[in-house]
Parts: C-alpha cells; structure tokens; sequence
C-alpha cells in the first residue's frame, strides 16, 4: 500500500500543476488579477468560444480527477486498518 500512496501522492503533484497552468490559461474577465498583467488587453490573439469551452471542460475535469485522488488518499489509510 505504501507504492500505491506514494504513486497517488505524486499524481495529486502532477495534477495540481497542471490545474494552475490551466487556470491561467483561461481568458480574464477583467477586473482582476489578470488586468494588472496585461490580460485585460484585447487581441486578435484571443482564442475562440469553443476553445474557452474546450478549456473550461479539461479544468473541471481534471479538478474532478484531483478531488478524487485526495478522497481516495484519504480512504486508503482506513482500509489497510480494517484489512
């Protein structure tokens, strides 16, 4: 059980990487942090709504993955007891 918390802890790493570089992908609606870094600047670079919508999805789902790990890393302990 040890190589399998160890390998979950590594995944909830990863996974909380990547949710930060997602969350910064996203389009800034203004108002916020993202205008003080130049985000509320309008380009022609901006992505498209599918590509925002596409973007959104892969953040919720991969928040969804890492809420998972962490119930299952919270789990794990309870049932080597039992066992």
């Amino acid at each position: 059980m040890d190589m399998l918390t160890l390998i979950l802890q590594i995944l909830v790493v990863v996974l909380s990487v990547v949710i930060v570089l997602l969350v910064l992908l996203h389009k800034g609606r203004g108002g916020g942090v993202s205008d003080m870094f130049g985000g509320g600047v309008t380009t022609s670079m901006s992505s498209s709504g599918s590509a925002q919508r596409l973007l959104t999805r892969l953040t919720v789902g991969t928040v969804a993955a890492w809420a998972l790990l962490i119930v299952t890393l919270g789990v794990l302990p309870r049932l080597t007891l039992e066992s």
